[in-house]
Parts: structure tokens; C-alpha cells; sequence
């Protein structure tokens, strides 16, 4: 029987364009092994959607004999096309050092992180020119990113070293929004982190910020459906970090406030009242270094249980 929670997931799936199926076969090339000071970097070229490959790092720790706690790692935007999946191996000029490759990995976690489309090896084409195309076949610049991550994460699964109940995902502003998202959608995902963009809709209209974030945010007819908190409403009970920037013009505080009391009811309901942490800084748009200590202990604290 399909619950409540499925129901509305398959309807938010459903908002995000004509896909590809779901079930259509996935590979992966390995194109170059190496290791490095603090762990092992794969090269991968995945073959996700059938349209485009999809190239990918995957790190993991050295010398590892068991199945790892893994983070499925979604990049940010920042207009910086060229970056994409390199920023979980150099980080970027907003994230707190070292690079979530080496933090994650002295502490025990794989990681995988993919180009999404119009970054790093896929920035061949401007996204702009990406989201017209797409929106004249039907299709949506985000649902095509969000589809990209779910089979993303289908590819974890498969890997023999990967633990397939200790999956988390982690991504800082565009990859904190797809964070969220794809934890809400896919319930293999267990542990959601999400840092500086956790952006209130309504709060956006009534602020005059839409023109804060890139055209890949904005998906048809969402707001008949759906509010932000009740995206995120689907990933409970499962633990769910936020960390936000009191002075970040792209995350109004009035709308972290709403989610937040929205959040802590239905966290409350549900008996996981510890399960739900929204971390406010008197910062920007930036992950400082009490951010970074919050991610891993959160991390911590439920993959490695």
C-alpha cells in the first residue's frame, strides 16, 4: 500500500519534466585510479540518462577492507561552470578547508560527486542554452540535474564497498538545495546536510530575491503543490541538518523561520525531535568553521552508529 509520503513524492517527481525511465540500464567506466596523499580518487564516466555521459569522482579512504558509510556530494554553482565535481577534491572560495574529499575520508566516508549538466566537463554548453533546449522538448534544467543525482545514487548502491544503509548526501548552496530534494524524493538516502540554501518560496516572492538564484532553480507549477517545507517535510523522520547564514541574502530569515516551526512539528510528531537541526550563523553565504564542526558531527553521529 502507498503511503501519504510516496504519494506526494511520485507527485513532486512528476512536476520535474519528461525523464528518461528510471529503469533504464546504468554503467560506469573506471578511467583512472590514483592515489593521493589522503585517499584513493577514481575517475569515473557514467552512463546515467542516455543522452550525455556524466563524468565523476569517487574517494574513499586508503587501505579500506569493509563497506563505507558514503556521501552522495553535490556541488555548488557560484557561476563557477568550469568547477563542478573538482570542488570535492579543491574545495571552493565558500567552503570551510580542507576539501570535503579529505575531510571526509580521514573521517571514514566515500564520497561521489558528478558534473552537473553545464559544469566542468559538461560546461560545453552555456546553461541558458541547456535550459531553453530542454524546456522546448519538455524537459527542466533541475529535474534533468535531480534525475542525474537519483541515478547517481543508483550507482552507489551497486558498488560493493559502498554500505547501501549508511548513504548520506551533502552539498552547499545549488548542492545544498539538492540535497534536499533528492533526500526527499529517495529514502535511500539516510542523512541530509544542506548548507546556505534552505530558501522559503513565498518568503522569495514577498522579499523581491527570485533573481538571487540561477534559472536551474525554478521548476513549473511548483508552487500550486508545494512549499519549501513541504519538500522537505518528506525526508523526515530521517535526520536532517541545515545550516544557514543569518546575513545570506539568498536564504531570508523569515523564511528559515517558517520552515523551521514547520519542521519541528512534523519532527515532533513524528518522536524525532533531535533529528531535525537548523544552525544559524551570524554569517553569509559561506560555511564557516563552526558549520564544517556541525556537518560532522552530524555525519557522525548517523552513519556511523
Amino acid at each position: 500500500m502507498i503511503n501519504t509520503q510516496d504519494n506526494r513524492r511520485n507527485q513532486l517527481y512528476q512536476l520535474l519534466g519528461d525523464l528518461p525511465e528510471r529503469t533504464r540500464p546504468i554503467s560506469a567506466i573506471l578511467l583512472r585510479e590514483s592515489v593521493e596523499p589522503d585517499y584513493i580518487l577514481e575517475k569515473l564516466l557514467l552512463d546515467l540518462n542516455g543522452i550525455e555521459p556524466v563524468p565523476a569522482y569517487f574517494v574513499r579512504p586508503k587501505n579500506a577492507t569493509h563497506k563505507l558509510p558514503t556521501i552522495l556530494y553535490n556541488h555548488s554553482h557560484g557561476g563557477n561552470y568550469h568547477l563542478g565535481k573538482e570542488e570535492l577534491l579543491i574545495g571552493n572560495s565558500y567552503l570551510f578547508s580542507p576539501p570535503y574529499a579529505v575531510e571526509l575520508t580521514r573521517n571514514g566516508y566515500a564520497a561521489l560527486c558528478i558534473d552537473a549538466w553545464a559544469f566542468g566537463e559538461r560546461s560545453h554548453t552555456t546553461e541558458s542554452a541547456i535550459f531553453k533546449r530542454m524546456l522546448w522538448n519538455g524537459q527542466v534544467l533541475w529535474g534533468m540535474m535531480v534525475y542525474d543525482n537519483l541515478r547517481a545514487l543508483d550507482y552507489l548502491v551497486s558498488r560493493p564497498d559502498v554500505d547501501a544503509n549508511r548513504i548520506g548526501t551533502l552539498g552547499m548552496s545549488m548542492g545544498s538545495t539538492m540535497s534536499w530534494w533528492i533526500a526527499a524524493l529517495d529514502t535511500r538516502i539516510k542523512v541530509c546536510v544542506d548548507i546556505c540554501c534552505l530558501t522559503d518560496f513565498d518568503t522569495m516572492v514577498e522579499t523581491n530575491s527570485l533573481d538571487l538564484h540561477g534559472v536551474y532553480y525554478y521548476v513549473p507549477k511548483l508552487l500550486k503543490y508545494f512549499t519549501t517545507a513541504e519538500i522537505n517535510a518528506l525526508i523526515a523522520p530521517r535526520p536532517h541538518l541545515s545550516l544557514a547564514g543569518l546575513q545570506d541574502p539568498l536564504t531570508p530569515v523569515a523564511g528559515l523561520d517558517k520552515i523551521d516551526a514547520e519542521l519541528k512539528k512534523i519532527y515532533t510528531a513524528a518522536n524525532a525531535t533531535d533529528y531535525w537541526k537548523l544552525f544559524r550563523s551570524n554569517s553569509g553565504h559561506i560555511e564557516t568553521a563552526e558549520m564544517r564542526k556541525e556537518v560532522m558531527l552530524w555525519l557522525n553521529r548517523f552513519l556511523c552508529e
